[in-house]
C-alpha cells in the first residue's frame, strides 16, 4: 500500500509538471535578446483586452518550473490575464542584477530582454498596457526591483518575494550566491533612504514620471538573503514615491505576518513573516488583489 500511494504521489506530481509544460508555448523570436534569454507564456484563450504578468523565477530555476510553482497560468482564464514565465541559463539560472548592462534602461543586459519580451506581448495580443505587472522570487524578486526602475512606464505595479533592492548588487562579479559578493545579500550595504532611491534613478537617468506601485515581502528566519534587504527597499521605494509609514498591521495576510503601509497603502507596502526563510511562499490572491485582477 505504502508502494502505491508514493506511485500515486510521484504519478500525480508529473502529472502537474506536465499540464504546467502543455500551458505554455515557447517565443523564440520576440525582439532585442542580447543575453540569450528564453520566453515561455500562457496565453489563455478568448481574453479581450487582457493583462500581463512577467513571472520571474528564483536562481537555478526555469520558467516553467516557475509556471507550476505559482499556479499563475491556472488562473488566467478566469482573472483574464497572459503570463510570460520567462527563464534565464546563465550564472547558475539566476537574473544579472549586477552588471552595468541590466542595470540599465535598454543596456543589453538581460533587464532589456525582458523588457523586449513584455512589449512582444502587448502588440500581438493586444494587452492593456496599463495592466502590466511584475513579479518574482529571490533572483526574480532582485529583477523585478530592477525592472521596476529600469521600465517604470511599462509596468503598473509589481510584487516581490525575499528579494533586495534595485541596484544593491551593483559592481558585484556575479549574481549568484557562489559568484556575487555577499555584502548585498548580507543586508550589510549601508546607505541612506536618498541613497538608495538615486541608486534605482540611476538605472533610468532623467526619467520624471511615476513609478510602479510595490508590494514586497521578507521571512525574518531567511539567512540567505537576510531580512534588512526589506528595509532597505522599503527605504527606496518610499523615497521615490514621496511616501513615509503610516501603520503596522499584524497577522495581515494572514497569521505571523505583518503588514508595513506607506502613506495610503496604494504605492507602498511590505511584509515581516516572522519565523519564515528563504523564500516567503507565493501568495497569488495577494498578487492578484494587488494587481486589481
Amino acid at each position: 500500500m505504502r508502494g502505491f500511494t508514493m506511485t500515486r504521489g510521484i504519478t500525480g506530481l508529473l502529472a502537474l509538471a506536465a499540464t504546467a509544460l502543455a500551458q505554455l508555448q515557447n517565443v523564440p523570436n520576440f525582439g532585442n535578446n542580447p543575453t540569450g534569454l528564453r520566453m515561455d507564456v500562457n496565453v489563455p484563450s478568448n481574453l479581450q483586452n487582457p493583462s500581463l504578468i512577467l513571472a520571474l523565477h528564483p536562481c537555478g530555476g526555469s520558467g516553467s518550473q516557475y509556471a507550476q510553482m505559482t499556479g499563475y497560468a491556472n488562473q488566467g482564464q478566469q482573472r483574464g490575464f497572459i503570463t510570460i514565465f520567462p527563464s534565464s541559463s546563465r550564472d547558475f539560472n539566476c537574473w544579472d542584477v549586477a552588471s552595468q548592462n541590466s542595470l540599465r534602461r535598454d543596456g543589453g543586459g538581460d533587464s532589456t530582454g525582458l523588457a523586449s519580451m513584455v512589449k512582444y506581448a502587448i502588440t500581438t495580443w493586444k494587452v492593456n498596457p496599463a495592466k502590466v505587472f511584475v513579479t518574482g522570487s529571490s533572483s526574480g524578486c532582485m529583477m523585478t526591483n530592477v525592472m521596476i526602475a529600469a521600465y517604470p512606464d511599462l509596468f503598473a505595479a509589481a510584487t516581490c518575494y525575499s528579494g533586495v533592492a534595485a541596484g544593491c548588487l551593483k559592481g558585484s562579479p556575479g549574481s549568484s550566491p557562489i559568484s556575487a559578493d555577499p555584502t548585498c545579500a548580507n543586508g550589510q550595504i549601508n546607505l541612506s533612504a536618498a541613497q538608495w532611491a538615486q541608486r534605482a534613478r540611476d538605472i533610468y537617468p532623467g526619467y520624471s514620471g511615476a513609478y510602479p506601485r510595490l508590494a514586497t515581502l521578507h521571512g525574518t528566519a531567511d539567512t540567505l538573503v537576510r531580512p534588512a534587504n526589506l528595509d532597505q527597499q522599503l527605504a527606496q521605494w518610499s523615497t521615490i514615491h514621496g511616501v513615509s509609514l503610516t501603520a503596522t498591521n499584524p497577522n495581515t495576510p494572514q497569521s505571523g505576518y505583518s503588514q508595513r503601509v506607506y502613506g495610503d497603502g496604494k504605492k507602498l507596502v511590505g511584509y515581516l513573516a516572522q519565523n519564515v526563510g528563504h523564500t516567503v511562499p507565493v501568495n497569488q490572491n495577494l498578487d492578484y488583489q494587488w494587481f486589481g485582477l
